[in-house]
């Protein structure tokens, strides 16, 4: 097949030499009107050499690089993906795991295919789609995940994802509401149906189990806590007292589900449905005194034009948990917002302790999961940063 050849203006050509899977669109020459978004694009040099394949954006990333050589995206080409991420999930061990059935199949640029996710919910699959090019695509898409699975997979969702809102998911016939997983052991209840992205947040999945090493005994603050992950561990672990913090009564709904779900008391776990920041101006939390707290916000900025507000905005909540915390305490702060590089976080939570006079050593960096690639081409695919720290 044939698709529209776009030229390369002359010495553009260092993005895709440096395997980048974005092109932007000023570094492209002729009329760029005339392609419809989501179309697949063959990009040629100067010389008129196809040197990449991808899908077209009506946006400033006008390609995105599905293969750096001049291909036909079709049926074939999107199961041989499929199966090398597949590969990679059971050689480290993540697929065709007797303690974790949830996993994530496809990470984006990560596994070389900008504008797609997959999540893997025992034997669900929600495709999560980030770009036109993948809506077109997501017929293909979803044959290659049949083939892939050899047709084990009961259901497969379809998630439109856009700046803005997320669109309602495409569902067959009959699909339950959401999917019993275990992770690690421990079970959780998957709304893939109306939950945050395709249904629970699995790239925290390691972070959640090493909660365990320092939750024995303590007080634990788990805010920002969607259905209580964290909670779970802790509680497992053996935390004293632990407390799930989250502004959506929903979010709370869930957390309750899961003590329930995993044979968990509710004497020593107290859900609260509140502002984060509310609750850490007020009484309630300076009389707690917890001694471990969990900070897993949203993504504060999307974008670049928005970073310096989440900056501000880091800084102001990680110095509020600070404020509370027992000497010695434990402090485990994120963010996922993309456009805050992991230096730019550590920066801020330096100023953070500075602003209320705490003494703050970094114990562990954390990232996203395995499952969870970064191309080395494309650095901008490590979105999660984390510091587990102790504040004296």
């Amino acid at each position: 097949m044939t698709y529209p050849i776009i030229k390369l203006k002359p010495r553009k050509l260092q993005s895709i030499e440096r395997r980048h899977p974005w092109i932007f669109s000023g570094a492209l020459s002729g009329d760029l009107q005339q392609y419809e978004e989501g179309q697949p694009v063959h990009v040629a040099d100067e010389r008129g050499q196809i040197r990449a394949t991808g899908h077209w954006g009506a946006g400033s990333i006008a390609v995105r690089v599905l293969s750096f050589d001049q291909v036909e995206i079709n049926v074939e080409f999107y199961t041989t993906r499929l199966q090398n991420a597949l590969a990679l999930r059971k050689a480290i061990g993540i697929a065709d795991n007797a303690e974790t059935n949830g996993y994530r199949l496809i990470h984006g640029e990560g596994d070389g295919l900008p504008g797609l996710v997959i999540d893997i919910y025992k034997d669900v699959a929600v495709i999560q789609m980030h770009s036109k090019g993948m809506v077109e695509d997501v017929a293909m898409i979803r044959e290659a995940l049949k083939a892939c699975y050899d047709n084990a997979l009961l259901h497969i969702v379809e998630k439109r994802a856009d700046h803005k809102r997320e669109q309602t998911p495409k569902l067959e016939v009959g699909t339950p509401p959401g999917t019993e997983i275990l992770e690690n052991g421990l079970k959780f209840y998957v709304d893939w149906l109306t939950g945050q992205k395709t249904g629970f947040f699995i790239d925290q999945r390691e972070n959640r189990a090493l909660i365990g090493k320092y939750a024995p005994g303590r007080k634990v603050l788990n805010a920002f806590c969607y259905s209580g992950g964290f909670s779970i561990y802790a509680l497992k672990a053996g935390a004293a007292e632990v407390h799930s913090l989250d502004s959506s009564e929903k979010a709370i709904t869930l957390v309750d589900a899961h003590l329930k779900l995993n044979d968990l008391q509710e004497s020593n776990h107290t859900s609260i449905c509140a502002d984060a920041m509310v609750y850490f101006n007020g009484a309630q939390a300076r009389d707690a005194r917890y001694d471990l707290i969990v900070l897993d916000p949203p993504a504060f900025a999307k974008h670049r034009s928005a970073r310096h507000a989440a900056v501000q905005a880091y800084k102001r909540l990680n110095a509020k948990a600070m404020e509370i915390i027992e000497p010695g305490g434990i402090l485990i702060t994120f963010s996922c917002s993309q456009v805050v590089t992991p230096e730019l976080f550590n920066h801020t939570i330096a100023a953070a302790a500075m602003e209320c006079g705490r003494s703050v050593r970094i114990l562990r960096h954390l990232h996203q999961p395995e499952d969870h690639p970064v191309s080395i081409f494309h650095p901008e695919g490590e979105y999660l940063k984390g510091l587990v720290l102790c504040v004296d």
